[in-house]
């Protein structure tokens, strides 16, 4: 694994140094300039922090805190300057950049109440418009978890429609999503488009990563195997963490109170983003500290909802290697004990029934983007890691057997390129194809039983899609294949996808997609025979 990172890491950092030496084609930066403002169209009000950006390279800024902003030191050249935010329809404007010359381009946006005009990624791996979308997805962007002061990625998603989040154990407080009826397993959850949410993380996942981390949350309903491969049948949950974007900082603590008020819920967040003057580099910094006391709603002595207390520290940052190429990396770590049964002060063992888990999870991922000056190619490098140690107490009946440990380690590594073509047979169209390598490795002991289980997962896959697209019509064909080392045979997943508009505010879709479930050796199910004292070897052949 360490060799493979270590080629992946040298690929970005090989083209990281091509794109800023003078073989790869790149206009000269000159004294051309940009400024303006930003007003609501209704209320003629200036808007702050609203995006701008100039398409098809890494130049973008703000608006400040007045409504204004100012790109300098641009290269010359014909652009697409594109002006977008939350809740406001994204409007683009050409832009002809000349040497010595500042242009003064003022913009007036009106708001999107049905959100048409929000960007999407999930739903062709490319930047899209949810209007311009092959297939429908739906967004919860973090207005939605401050209106709701949801804390946790579980609480935003409880306002999703069509999206059941639901509570399957009053011990430990496992929670699972249910999207078309399917259980969790079903559907596949990804961080930053990643697949690095495995099986043992998604037990408790939902509830240990923090809003204050993710910018928007994606949600795509049926078969998704097509573009992101296992498990993507029921749906997808893609969760775009936040980049920073202007220098800022906030400090937010929360107290609720639990039914009668007898448990309460402490919520301390920090938020801190750092932003270079030239906007070449910058870095968004998140930690959380959360605790929960038990709550027993029925005072029986055993929790409904489980002690909680969670740790959580990450960042996020870029910098941009030249006008058109770009590095990522984020990191984060999260700290977790959650107790529930009876007796909690108590060791577990001590307890009539005890579900203890204590969780250190370490993740992150590099990636590298380059965009072509005639904004044809795309390219992406990235891979992505998290490891997750746990000690469990799974028991009833004041077992000291019951104790166990599992790690797991997920890796994944890949590129992506997407070619724009002008004319492709009857409509302008982008090509996107790619490859990526999945491995998962865990290891599950409960020493008490001598119940020992290993399996590691490897995955190879390619896919590749053509999208041909106008303001009116979509057309998508594609396929990915995947070879799975516990498959004899590979996987091919097809997706066809019809898009027609016959206005700007109405949108028809005709999908066809397919998704498939890799074999997999650990089940959170397993732990209800634990606590019921019914350990047993489930050995299956593949």
């Amino acid at each position: 694994m360490k060799y493979i990172l270590s080629i992946v890491a040298l690929c970005c950092f090989y083209l990281s140094a091509q794109a800023v030496s003078p073989e790869v084609p790149e206009l000269k930066k000159s004294d051309a300039n940009i400024i303006g403002h930003v007003l609501d169209k209704a209320t003629k009000e200036h808007l702050p922090y609203i995006t701008l950006a100039l398409k098809g390279t890494t130049i973008g800024t703000v608006t400040d805190a007045t409504g204004h902003y100012f790109l300098k030191n641009l290269p010359e050249g014909n652009f697409v300057l594109e002006v977008s935010a939350v809740g406001y329809k994204t409007v683009k404007r050409n832009v002809s950049l000349k040497k010595g010359r500042t242009l003064e381009e003022d913009f007036e946006i009106e708001e999107d109440l049905v959100a048409l005009d929000g960007v999407v990624i999930s739903a062709n791996r490319s930047e899209t418009t949810r209007r311009m979308a092959p297939t429908l997805v739906n967004v919860v962007d973090f207005k939605m978890f401050e209106t709701t002061n949801s804390a946790t990625l579980s609480q935003g998603l409880n306002f999703q429609p069509g999206v059941r989040v639901e509570t399957n154990c009053q011990n430990c407080g496992f929670q699972q999503v249910r999207i078309n009826g399917l259980d969790g397993p079903y559907t596949q959850i990804l961080i930053d488009s990643r697949p690095i949410f495995s099986a043992l993380s998604g037990v408790y996942g939902l509830e240990q990563i923090p809003a204050n981390m993710i910018e928007r949350v994606e949600v795509m309903r049926g078969g998704g195997s097509a573009l992101f491969g296992s498990s993507a049948i029921a749906g997808t949950i893609n969760i775009i963490t936040k980049e920073p974007l202007r220098n800022s900082g906030q400090l937010a603590h929360t107290l609720t109170a639990v039914g009668d008020a007898s448990a309460f819920d402490n919520n301390t967040t920090l938020n801190a983003s750092l932003v270079t003057d030239d906007q070449r580099a910058g870095l968004y910094v998140f930690g959380q500290n959360r605790y929960r006391s038990g709550y027993d709603h029925d005072d029986d002595g055993y929790t409904e909802m489980p002690k909680l207390k969670n740790q959580t520290v990450g960042f996020r940052s870029y910098f941009k290697t030249s006008t058109y190429t770009k590095l990522t990396f984020e990191y984060h770590h999260m700290q977790e004990f959650r107790r529930g049964g009876n007796l909690l002060n108590r060791p577990p063992h001590e307890a009539d029934i005890a579900e203890q888990l204590e969780h250190s999870i370490n993740g992150g991922g590099l990636k590298f983007d380059y965009f072509s000056p005639d904004e044809k190619h795309r390219l992406s490098v990235f891979s992505s890691a998290q490891h997750t140690d746990r000690d469990s107490y799974y028991g009833g009946g004041k077992d000291l057997n019951a104790y166990g440990k599992t790690t797991d380690l997920t890796f994944m590594a890949g590129a992506q390129y997407v070619y724009r073509f002008d004319l492709l047979l009857f409509m302008p169209s982008d090509l996107t194809s790619g490859v990526e390598y999945n491995r998962d490795g865990l290891e599950d002991n409960m020493w008490g039983y001598n119940r020992y289980t290993k399996q590691t997962i490897n995955i190879a896959s390619a896919f590749l899609q053509n999208e041909w697209k106008t303001a009116k019509w979509g057309i998508l064909i594609g396929a990915r294949i995947d070879k799975h080392n516990l498959m004899d045979d590979a996987v091919v997943s097809p997706r066809a996808n019809l898009r027609f508009n016959p206005t700007e505010n109405l949108n028809f879709r005709l999908s066809y997609a397919s998704g498939f479930r890799a074999p997999q050796a650990f089940d959170e199910d397993l732990h209800i025979d634990n606590v019921g004292g019914n350990c047993f070897h489930d050995r299956t052949g593949f």
